[in-house]
């Protein structure tokens, strides 16, 4: 099977100052805004594991990835988080050259914690739903806004 290259209308590439991490993991594309906002990959064949089908780790890593950067997209002032919690269940598999949706539900974000689920899609094909907590965190002397 091919690789799909084409990114579906409305969708466009995120630019931010991401980690290196985050960077290897995509390119990412973003669709609305704020807490609204969806991400989204094509499944590449560095993404495979060996029975050919996208990595769970890649899909939890893109889940976490999705879940920082949507919850900042949905504060006025974001500052730094880490991810305190990370839980995930794998419904269904994702494919090379596949377009994979992260569709965010931010639950609720405090003074501490932030809390928010996700699903992750194929088409109407539900591949994973994820949950996460995360803690704001003081920023490190010369760092930059939270990279998810």
């Amino acid at each position: 099977m091919g690789e799909a290259t084409e990114i579906p209308q409305g969708f466009k590439a995120l630019q931010s100052a991401f980690s290196p991490f985050i960077s290897s993991l995509g390119p990412l594309y973003v669709k609305g805004e704020g807490g609204a906002a969806v991400i989204a990959m094509r499944v590449e064949r560095k993404h495979m594991n060996t029975r050919g089908l996208a990595h769970g780790g890649m899909l939890m890593s893109l889940a976490d990835s999705a879940l920082g950067i949507v919850l900042r997209m949905s504060q006025a002032n974001p500052g730094p988080m880490v991810t305190v919690s990370l839980t995930g269940d794998f419904v269904d598999a994702a494919r090379v050259g596949d377009w994979v949706e992260v569709r965010v539900d931010v639950q609720k974000v405090g003074k501490r914690l932030a809390f928010a689920n996700c699903q992750l899609w194929v088409g109407e094909k539900r591949i994973l739903r994820a949950s996460g907590v995360f803690s704001r965190v003081a920023p490190a002397q010369g760092e930059g806004p939270f990279e998810g």
